[in-house]
């Protein structure tokens, strides 16, 4: 099975999620990755994680952020069922327990009733051809961490403090790079996102739909590729405008 976040359709999902942020809650949940850029132009931005000594370069990293979905089903057109369904999982649906809750050591969520519950609601919802798209929001990202180069060439990958025990539905993935303000950050993250819609077909042998037929830097292994296969246009160069024709 493929993970979770090379599926277009989820990763899609991730981007209009993130789109949908106002500034200050995308700062909540990419402050970190944005800082961390930004100390690299900026003397009076402090770095959020250091760069491992065994680094090449401070150069050689790429900073990474998972990035998990969750739903919410009062901003879908089945909230009144999606109540029904809670009721007889025995969860609240109410905005107060919604808004406290957490998977930190202890607590005493129903995982398996959420997660029977949200599976009905999903069946619901095919059964009626409905759209919960409204409700997909950002549940949580993990800890701000990196991939580095050492000096033999060699990668390693830092831990990350994780949000949730499954896998993420995106990653942003990004090297040392000119962040700009946050507002030019977060459209930076959404064309990212978008690019990395474009390379989950294009790896797949697929044609991109035509929204996704851009260029720019998507995710970081796809970019490598294009570069160095001739099978391949190299959908990161922006001179590159015979890619889609």
């Amino acid at each position: 099975m493929k993970p979770r976040r090379i599926h277009p359709e989820r990763i899609n999902a991730v981007r209009v999620a993130i789109a949908g942020l106002s500034e200050s809650e995308f700062e909540q949940y990419f402050g970190d990755l944005y800082h961390q850029l930004r100390s690299y132009d900026d003397p009076g931005t402090d770095r959020v994680i250091e760069v491992p000594s065994a680094a090449s370069s401070p150069e050689s990293v790429l900073y990474r952020k998972n990035v998990y979905l969750g739903l919410d089903p009062f901003e879908t057109e089945f909230s009144a069922e999606a109540e029904a369904i809670a009721a007889r999982h025995g969860l609240d649906l109410s905005l107060e327990q919604l808004d406290t809750m957490s998977l930190e050591e202890g607590s005493t969520i129903d995982l398996d009733g959420w997660e029977a519950a949200s599976r009905e609601l999903g069946t619901l919802a095919d059964a009626a051809d409905g759209d919960l798209s409204d409700g997909l929001q950002i549940a949580g990202v993990s800890s701000l961490h990196m991939a580095y180069i050492d000096g033999r060439g060699e990668e390693h990958v830092t831990d990350a403090d994780e949000p949730f025990d499954r896998e993420p539905d995106a990653r942003i993935e990004l090297p040392v790079m000119d962040a700009g303000s946050l507002a030019e950050f977060q459209d930076y993250v959404n064309h990212n996102l978008a690019c990395q819609v474009r390379d989950s077909f294009v790896r797949m042998g697929l044609e991109p739909p035509e929204p996704f037929q851009i260029l720019g830097y998507g995710e970081f292994e796809a970019a490598e590729q294009y570069k160095r296969l001739e099978m391949y246009p190299n959908y990161i160069d922006p001179e590159e405008q015979h890619a889609f024709v």
